[in-house]
This record gives C-alpha cells, structure tokens and sequence, in this order.
C-alpha cells in the first residue's frame, strides 16, 4: 500500500526526514511545503530556506503559501488529495480545517520529549534545564501548542560536552529514522496513541540576541549550560570592563573551582582567562572580540593585556 503524504517543514532540522519519506517505498511525496522566502542576514538578499533548497534537489514540487488559511491555500493543499500531512519545525500554526483535511490528519515531530518543553525552543531548554537526556516525540497534531496524543518517542543523552549545535544533529537523524520505524505502522492503525500528561508539561519561549547576555551573578555551572544552549545562535557576550571595544563573545568554557566577585578576572599560574561567577568559576576557553577572529582564552590574555581590577560584565 502506498499513502501520499504533503510534508511541512522550513528549518534544518526538518531535511532529514524529508530525505527519508522521499526514499520510503510506501510514500509517494504529493509536494513539499516551506516558509516563504525571506530577506536575511547584513545585506537583507532573499533566501530560501533548508528545506525549499533540499527538496528543489531532489525535484520534489514546493509550494509556500503565506498562509494556510487562505481558501485559495486550503483549496491547493485539498487538490494534492494528502493521506496525511507530516510535519517539522514549519512555522505556521494549522488551522482545524488543515488537520482534518486528510484521511490520517497530520502528525509532528518535535524536538523534546514531550510533555517537556512544549514550544519554540526545546533543544536550548533542555540544555539550560540541565537535562541528562532530550529526544523526539512523533505525535498527532490537534489545535493545541505541542498538546496532540503521542505516537511514539526516542531519547538520546545529553552529554557535558553537548551544544545546541550536535544536540540539533542528533535529533534531526533521529527524527528521520523515527518517522522510517514508526509511519508506516501508525498509518495501517497498528500504533496505539498515548495522551499527554498536562499537568507535567514545561513550555519553552522563543529565543531573542539579548538572552545571550552573560550575568556572571549565576552559577559557573549555569552558565556553562547557557553558552552550551547558545552555540551556536544567539551565541554568548559578555563586556570588558576596561576598554571601549568591550564587546567580547564567549564561544567555548570549563567550570572550574575558582572565587572572587562576580566577573574578575582572576589570576592563573597557567595563563588562562578564568572569571569569578556567583559560584565557582569558568575558564574561557574561546573568546571572540569585535572584529576579530575566534582565539583561545590564554591568546586573548596575551594580545590583551589588562589591568589589575580588570573584569567582565
């Protein structure tokens, strides 16, 4: 048997799963649909997104409505006669109507082990949260935010070392392989759903630059995990006390066991830039000035030498 499926997804975590559905015996792509182009970046040059890029390699036909609740959109995506819609990190909220349009409605894969961090930001989340473990959920949508019965869900650990950058890989190949073992099953009713517990449900806002912004009040730890969660967007900064180029981004860091106010910069035997935090300390291991190429904590130390008293905030 074989199901037409439309597949929504715009970010790069989603061109995973599209290139599995595509290779899928039992699938036939109907078409692809994406967040329209837009301007980005310094010079504001339209681009399309990951998945506009991938599925035009592929030769798979993309359609980028505005929005889906148009009664041109709806009547477009009604057309392509969808057995079921599947869906990742799209960006637009569906519409009722859209999830009732096909035979199976629409099921998402999202980036948290649900009911935890429901919302926009889940790979960070589970990163500042301290989280030992994070995954995908594959679930069926209803109108609610992350609220539909789940399918079936798969988990990998978060390691000490882990950034929001290979947490994102991670669960981009697992999503794939998830949506390979489970889709299949789910469509010929072998897959029992599970409702979500409400009442452990943690939400997750979106993320902005200014969240970036170290306060050396927290814990080294604490920030260990924002740096970690922010690499690599928004990214981490911090400011030298001292100089009018103060704008410095921290790209890499190691708790360690040092004290002192909250952003001293303390003295080392070995010529690294440890800071005082509200408790403990951490080692900066890569920092970035305005400017300037990314260079290792002791390097910045020695191309910039600085003041006794001299600190971060």
């Amino acid at each position: 048997m074989t199901w037409r499926v439309v597949y929504m997804g715009t970010a790069e975590i989603a061109c995973p799963t599209l290139q599995a559905l595509a290779v899928m015996p039992q699938i036939e792509l109907a078409a692809v649909y994406t967040q329209p182009d837009r301007p980005k970046g310094r010079g504001q040059s339209v681009q399309f997104s990951p998945v506009k890029k991938l599925a035009l390699e592929m030769g798979e036909a993309v359609l980028q409505p505005e929005s889906l609740k148009s009664s041109l959109a709806f009547k477009e995506l009604a057309s392509l006669k969808p057995d079921v819609l599947v869906v990742m990190a799209y960006g637009q909220i569906l519409s009722q109507q859209v999830l009732d349009l096909p035979p199976h409605g629409a099921v998402n894969l999202h980036a948290s082990l649900l009911p935890r961090h429901r919302g926009a930001s889940p790979i960070q989340q589970a990163i500042l949260a301290g989280d030992t473990e994070t995954g995908v959920t594959l679930m069926q949508m209803e109108a609610g935010l992350d609220t539909g019965p789940m399918i079936a869900r798969a988990s990998i650990p978060i390691g000490r070392e882990d950034t929001a950058a290979t947490v994102h890989d991670q669960l981009a190949q697992l999503s794939a392989n998830l949506t390979v073992e489970i889709l299949p099953d789910y469509l010929i009713g072998n897959m029992p759903v599970t409702p979500q517990d409400d009442s452990t449900a943690t939400y997750t806002a979106k993320i902005s630059k200014k969240d970036g912004q170290i306060d050396w009040r927290k814990s080294a730890d604490e920030l260990d995990r924002q740096i970690r969660a922010f690499t690599p967007w928004p990214g981490s900064y911090t400011h030298l006390s001292t100089t009018e180029k103060s704008l410095l981004k921290i790209l890499g860091a190691q708790v360690a066991e040092g004290a002192g106010s909250p952003g001293q910069i303390l003295a080392s035997e070995n010529g690294q830039l440890e800071v005082a935090t509200g408790q403990g300390s951490l080692i900066l291991t890569s920092v970035q000035r305005e400017g300037a190429r990314p260079m290792a904590g002791a390097d910045f130390l020695n191309g910039c030498p600085l003041p006794s008293g001299a600190g971060l905030k």
